[in-house]
């Protein structure tokens, strides 16, 4: 009697057959679950909303109950096709013995093995070993059947992120990074380990790792010692920081400074050598994951700094470097934690993709010092995107979703995958991006500048700013055809102090752009990249019908949420907003497995959600966003939010990524960069995503799925709606990308309306980055100068002076900004006391 309770609870077996409304086909969700010793084995379901099928979500432990124990991130490190069948692993976020984390197995019809061997840790590495015939994704070994063998973190400690081939042994051998350093070689049959080297570099935070022409190149992306950067102190740098820097292998001269952070560096089987201190980290070719035997391809590494993106390629054995424009900010900071892992994959149909800074690119597989044609952007997303892979027709993405560092409103880690088309992914985010090809910096006369990445974009515009008390001459260069035939396009003459700016003519075909100084000077030349075919409203009309509008008079179905901690499930406080208040109404639970509404709250934390800070509010000019040590204006969308949904009514910040923040401010979305966990956001760095015009109260990632609340009480159930029994309740679920179908950012205001001002005092900073059409109404009550101020890049702390209008006594002025004109923020001052609108119109 034993044994046969032992085997039932050995095998338990769990199948649901849940009915969830009106689903897309009319089809019933059905999903199955297969446990052994409290353990979830294997999952499938066939429900699948915006690209995401839930079952699929990855945790920081596999317990079928959904109770949390520890690991405060879970993000999906790697993908790999092998054997039919999509291979992932998720990471935790600094476990380098090992943790609760799992190998999956996903086939082609969406069902998931969970590994029972399993050992977790951080791993992000992933590798074809041609010669056994055995795919490596982290520590494991897979052969040709799917036998997995296991490497035990007791043989190879360390955070796992990049495999590569043996220059020695290569038949018998691979190379293993680690995030702290550490270089093994592991043998293919035995699995037997030799640690090579512990620490042989500088930087912090182990990324890339990939063998082409005869060398291993290697990159980390951060700096241990990441506040001395931050305040450009770097005098006590090396008696400080780098206690531990007798272990590195490399010339230590020139090693140190505020702006060496990170590395890229070669191995040759022997010694390091520097490639370059900044941050880097996927380093691949052509060949992917699928590494071959004397690879002599072009090489290429993607990095960044406080400029641009940075893209290094190694070719027939000499380095040269490319810039790239960024999308966001949030991968900015220089510990390097948010940047996990962009790459460089292929996407099938002979295509490959990069992403880099919250922007995918065209790229193309020929890209090499004599080709550079080619890359083109295809537009940004708000998804944290470690790793993807072509499979089965489809694009899959890898996420970091909901993570627990500084976000009390989630009780447990979790990231699924996504399922689209390449197509799907360019009608996400605009194409747009910012960077600098110098930044305040010294230059040389006659030295060309790095070149700087101007082809696929709509509007491209640069902002130059001499810093010097002398005139120079700039001369623009272009490289048509990626071919390094270099053309000149431009003369700018800047006078001593001078700023001007240039627009490039939209029918203008260039790869690149690259910048001659006639004289050495300090010079800034900034880089706006824009998109003009920005998304209307109507795109989303269908997918947010079920949303009540801020001018909607009718009943609307409210919430507070939390991701729960005692279980898989979305506690939720209904209700409703009159008065100016929230009024919970009761209290429920949304199911992970049968995607219902059941009665009652489990998970005592979920009281956290209730919650709320407010950090913006409204006066007669715009909306006032409140930062610790200064304020910000924004333009005020369509409708009186703070009439509709006052202060206290609706979520205004929330981690909807990991370590990545979303603010809901009167009406418009947008995103928020962090430096660090637990701080302040960079609100200056911000940019909008798309105004919604919704009574949005609510918003949350969970299961894999983005959730808002504000469904109007008669909206039906659909693929993206669901309802309760009752009617009570009902929430939005969809992709964290579809918000940008709600339609571009658009608003007006100002930093002045009918305002008192004073001589040379300057406004408020007021927003620009991301609005498309620009126009702005000046006015006083006496005659005066008004002078226009614009901030260009995100890491020049002072404004440039963009124009200065006369203006007469009750006079309305009105400019139009040139199309395709863009700057991040505007400030504006006057040259007497009085009293003067300052009217923005972003359309």
């Amino acid at each position: 009697m034993f044994k046969k309770h032992a085997l039932i609870a050995l095998c338990f077996f769990v199948f649901i057959v849940v009915s969830c409304g009106k689903i897309k086909h009319e089809e019933k969700s059905k999903i199955e679950v297969m446990t052994k010793n409290g353990e979830i084995t294997s999952i499938h379901d066939n429900r699948k909303i915006s690209g995401i099928y839930p079952h699929l979500t990855t945790y920081a432990h596999g317990r079928i109950d959904g109770t949390y124990g520890f690991g405060n991130e879970c993000g999906i490190g790697a993908l790999a096709v092998w054997n039919n069948k999509l291979y992932m692993l998720n990471y935790a976020a600094h476990q380098p013995k090992g943790s609760e984390h799992k190998l999956y197995i996903v086939d082609e019809d969406m069902n998931m093995q969970i590994f029972e061997g399993s050992i977790g840790g951080t791993p992000a590495a992933r590798m074809v070993h041609q010669e056994s015939n055995q795919l490596f994704i982290g520590p494991y070994a897979i052969d040709s059947i799917g036998q997995v063998r296991v490497i035990p973190y007791t043989d190879m400690e360390g955070r796992l992120t990049a495999i590569g081939r043996h220059l020695k042994d290569p038949e018998n051998m691979v190379y293993y990074y680690d995030m702290e350093g550490m270089l093994y070689e592991v043998n293919v049959h035995t699995l037997e380990v030799n640690k090579l080297f512990h620490d042989p570099l500088p930087g912090w935070h182990g990324k890339g790792g990939y063998t082409s022409q005869g060398r291993f190149v290697v990159s980390n992306n951060g700096e241990h010692a990441s506040e001395g950067r931050v305040t450009h102190d770097d005098d006590n740098w090396e008696s400080e920081h780098y206690k531990w820097m007798d272990s590195w292998k490399i010339e230590k001269d020139n090693v140190f400074g505020p702006e060496n952070l990170g590395i890229l560096a070669e191995f040759d089987g022997d010694n390091f050598k520097v490639v370059e201190r900044r941050q880097y980290t996927d380093v691949t070719t052509k060949h992917g994951i699928y590494a071959i035997p004397n690879d002599q391809s072009p090489l290429w590494a993607m990095g960044w700094d406080n400029k641009s993106v940075r893209l290094k390629v190694l070719d027939q054995g000499e380095w040269y470097t490319y810039l790239l424009p960024k999308a966001t900010y949030n991968n900015d900071p220089p510990h390097g934690w948010f940047t996990e892992w962009p790459r460089i994959r292929s996407v099938g149909n002979g295509k490959m993709m990069m992403d880099m800074h919250g922007m995918f690119f065209d790229f193309p597989e020929t890209f090499s010092a004599a080709n550079t044609a080619g890359i083109k952007p295809m537009g940004s997303h708000l998804r944290y995107i470690p790793d993807f892979v072509n499979w089965n027709g489809q694009i899959v993405l890898a996420t970091d979703e909901t993570s627990i560092h500084g976000n009390p409103l989630s009780g447990q880690p979790q990231s699924n995958l996504w399922f689209g088309s390449y197509e799907q992914l360019s009608n996400w985010g605009p194409a747009s991006g910012y960077g600098a090809i110098w930044l305040k910096e010294e230059v040389s006369a006659n030295k060309p500048s790095d070149q700087f990445l101007i082809s696929g974009f709509h509007n491209r515009m640069v902002h130059f700013k001499n810093h010097t008390d002398k005139p120079v001459k700039i001369t623009m260069e272009i490289d048509k055809n990626g071919d390094n035939n270099w053309i000149k396009l431009k003369d700018i003459d800047l006078e001593a102090g001078n700023y001007k700016y240039y627009i490039f003519d939209t029918s203008l075909k260039a790869e690149w752009l690259r910048l001659i100084p006639e004289t050495s000077l300090k010079v800034t030349a900034s880089v706006h990249l824009t998109d003009s075919n920005l998304k209307d409203a109507s795109e989303g009309k269908e997918l947010f019908s079920a949303l009540a509008d801020i001018d909607y008079s009718g009943k609307v179905n409210h919430a507070k949420l939390y991701t729960n901690k005692t279980n898989f499930n979305l506690s939720v406080y209904n209700g409703t907003i009159e008065n100016g208040q929230f009024n919970k109404t009761n209290e429920l639970e949304f199911t992970k497995f049968n995607f219902n509404f059941i009665e009652n709250i489990t998970d005592s934390n979920s009281v956290k959600a209730l919650k709320m800070k407010n950090i913006w509010s409204e006066d007669e000019a715009s909306i006032i966003l409140n930062a610790k040590n200064y304020r910000l204006r924004l333009p005020k969308g369509n409708g009186n939010y703070s009439e509709i949904m006052p202060s206290g009514t609706a979520r205004v910040v929330r981690e909807i990524e990991s370590e990545r923040e979303l603010a809901n401010i009167g009406g418009t979305f947008y995103e928020l960069p962090l430096f660090k966990v637990g701080q302040e956001p960079r609100y200056k760095m911000m940019r909008p995503v798309s105004t919604h015009g919704k009574q949005i109260s609510e918003f949350n990632t969970w299961n894999g799925l983005l959730v808002l609340s504000g469904v109007k009480k008669e909206a039906k159930a659909s693929e993206n709606v669901y309802v309760s029994e009752d009617g009570e309740a009902s929430l939005w679920f969809g992709g964290i990308d579809d918000i940008w179908s709600f339609g571009k950012p658009i608003g007006e205001g100002g930093p002045w309306k009918n305002s008192k001002v004073k001589a040379n005092e300057l406004s408020d900073m007021y927003l620009m980055t991301g609005y498309d059409k620009k126009a702005l109404t000046l006015k006083v009550d006496k005659d005066a100068e008004i002078t226009l101020l614009i901030h260009i890049n995100h890491y020049l702390d002072e404004p440039v002076e963009y124009k200065t209008f006369s203006l007469k006594a009750g006079e309305t002025f009105e400019h139009k900004f040139p199309d395709g004109f863009s700057a991040h923020w505007i400030q504006l001052k006057t040259n007497k006391d009085c009293t003067a609108t300052a009217w923005f119109v972003y359309e």
